[in-house]
Parts: C-alpha cells; sequence; structure tokens
C-alpha cells in the first residue's frame, strides 16, 4: 500500500520534467510546491491537465501559444507529476486555490486559464471563486460543475458514460488498477476515450509510467472521491451554492464529437453559467483528448479566441 503523503523527491525527473524548449521549475502556493513548465513572453496562459495525465499533455500547446506571443505554463497539479504529494487537499475549491496562488507566485496580476478533464473543472472552479485572477477562461471535455452535478444524477447516459468515477469510490482498488502491469489501464482508458485519431504510443507509454510513480494514482482519484462522497454533506453543498456564482469572464469551451466520457448534451448546457460571451466549438471526429488528438485544430482554435479583442458568442 502506497504512502499518500509520500515525498516528492521520490520521483523520476526525467520522467515528469523531459527535455524541450520549456523551462522546468517549482512554485510555492497555497502551502505546496508545484512544477510548472513554461516558455514564451508575454500574457500569462495556464494549463491545467486532467486524468490520467499530467502537465506534458499540453506540451503541443506550450511552443504554439510561445511562438503566438503568449507566457505559456502548464502546471502539474498537486498530488500529480513533480508536484507535491500532500496527504490532504484534493476537494476542488483547495485545487482551484492551488491554481490562483500559481498565478500569483508567477507574479502575474491574472492568466487565461485553459483546462482540460478535472484541469477544466478546476478552471470553471477558480473563475467563479476568483474572478479577478482570472481574465479569460478555455475549458476542453468538461462541463461545468453544476451542469456536470446535474447530468451524473439525472441522466442515466451519462452516469454510465462516467462510471469510472463511481468505481473510484472504492478504497485502494482504484489506485491498484491504476498502477497494475506498469499503468496497462491508463492505456486503456486513453485509447477507449479517444476518437480515431489516437495520442502517440509514446505519449501513452509516458502518462503509463507516471502514473507509477508511487502515491500518483492515489492522488490521482481523491478530487472525484470528494466530487460523489460530498454531494449530500455540508461541504460539498456549500460547493455547489459557491459554483451558482456566474461566470464572468469571455468563456470559450471546446468539445470532441465522439468523447464517450463527457457527452456532447451534457457539455453543450454550460453557457447558462457564463454571464460573458460564450463560445462553444465542437470538434468533429476528435474523442475525449482533442488537444492531443488534433494539436494543429485545437491551438489555432484557442490562439485565435485569446488574440480576439472582443470574442462574440
Amino acid at each position: 500500500m502506497t504512502d499518500p503523503a509520500a515525498p516528492s523527491a521520490q520521483q523520476p525527473a526525467s520522467l515528469v520534467r523531459p527535455d524541450g524548449p520549456w523551462t522546468h521549475r517549482d512554485v510555492a502556493a497555497n502551502g505546496a510546491r508545484f512544477h510548472i513548465a513554461e516558455l514564451g513572453d508575454g500574457p500569462l496562459v495556464m494549463f491545467l491537465h486532467g486524468f490520467p495525465q499530467f502537465w506534458w499533455t499540453w506540451r503541443h500547446q506550450l511552443e504554439a501559444l510561445a511562438d503566438a506571443g503568449f507566457r505559456a505554463v502548464a502546471m502539474d497539479l498537486r498530488g500529480v507529476g513533480g508536484s507535491d504529494r500532500t496527504p490532504r487537499g484534493y476537494d476542488p475549491a483547495n485545487l482551484a486555490l492551488d491554481v490562483t496562488g500559481v498565478i500569483r507566485s508567477l507574479g502575474e496580476p491574472d492568466a487565461a486559464l485553459v483546462g482540460h478533464d478535472l484541469g477544466g473543472y478546476l478552471a470553471w472552479t477558480a473563475a467563479a471563486m476568483r474572478p479577478k485572477l482570472v481574465r479569460r477562461l478555455a475549458v476542453a471535455s468538461m462541463p461545468h460543475p453544476r451542469r456536470w452535478r446535474s447530468a451524473m444524477l439525472s441522466d442515466v447516459k451519462q452516469s454510465r458514460a462516467g462510471s469510472y468515477i463511481w468505481g473510484f469510490q472504492r478504497p485502494w482498488i482504484p489506485e491498484r488498477q491504476l498502477t497494475a502491469d506498469d499503468g496497462a489501464l491508463v492505456a486503456e482508458l486513453i485509447r477507449d476515450w479517444s476518437g480515431p485519431r489516437l495520442p502517440d504510443d509514446k505519449a501513452v507509454e509516458t502518462y503509463r509510467a507516471a502514473m507509477c510513480i508511487p502515491s500518483t494514482a492515489h492522488c490521482s482519484v481523491e478530487p472525484y472521491r470528494w466530487m460523489v462522497r460530498s454531494m449530500a454533506r455540508p461541504d460539498g453543498l456549500q460547493f455547489n451554492r459557491r459554483m451558482k456564482r456566474p461566470v464572468r469572464v469571455p468563456t470559450l469551451h471546446l468539445h470532441g464529437s465522439l468523447d464517450p466520457v463527457m457527452r456532447t448534451r451534457s457539455a453543450a448546457g454550460s453557457g447558462e453559467y457564463v454571464e460573458a460571451p460564450y463560445r462553444w466549438r465542437l470538434f468533429d471526429g476528435l474523442g475525449h483528448f482533442p488537444h492531443e488528438e488534433d494539436p494543429v485544430a485545437f491551438s489555432t482554435e484557442l490562439i485565435n479566441w485569446l488574440k480576439d479583442p472582443e470574442p462574440d458568442r
């Protein structure tokens, strides 16, 4: 059984900090240490990864955004990649404070947040909780948290599509499944959740290895445990009330038409929670990982929107 608070010194640096045009460093925020990869100069764009990945999922976008004149930063979420594995603090409200804390630690007044999957959930949360620190919001493959909660509870098809989240509620079994056979389940999930354009084999092998770093699997499923177990608890009800606050920054919502995890119907209703220009873009033929399945199309859409001074609806 792994220790959820295992020291980050045990992480293979060459795995979570691969060489590239970016620079690796650690920043302190919200009582923990976070690994970031950054590239370029200009307005800050912060990338937040989802499950079962780490910052490296944004490698294509880091280069594209830097070339387009932005300071592109991808962070490892708490408990993943090169960031600290703390014994607690995996509820979405605290994870969102990690994100806004990193923005402050980078010396920036605000950032455009780009989040995928769980990272998208946290981006929605940060925009609602700390609107002064979020200049713009781009979310891929994740409905607004209130929309997600409603769909999981009332839509049988969405509940079935997200059945892995119900499976995460069991103690320790998910951790063992995710790390068995050198992370074979990670490769299976990525294949099953992608459209016909699968992420390359090297990427999949990298995610498998990263999930097998001690305590990573445990930390990766803890946010999902909180989301379900807190639904009827005071802390969960309070979070749900806080998320009633409308998002008041320009929002770009990106989704793959073949996403089997987050149904298009579930995601598409998220605009009702945005009181600002909201742009919905559906990528035909892409699955749950549009930023990796077609990085050029994804990056182009993102850059054009970021450079649009008055993004329309």
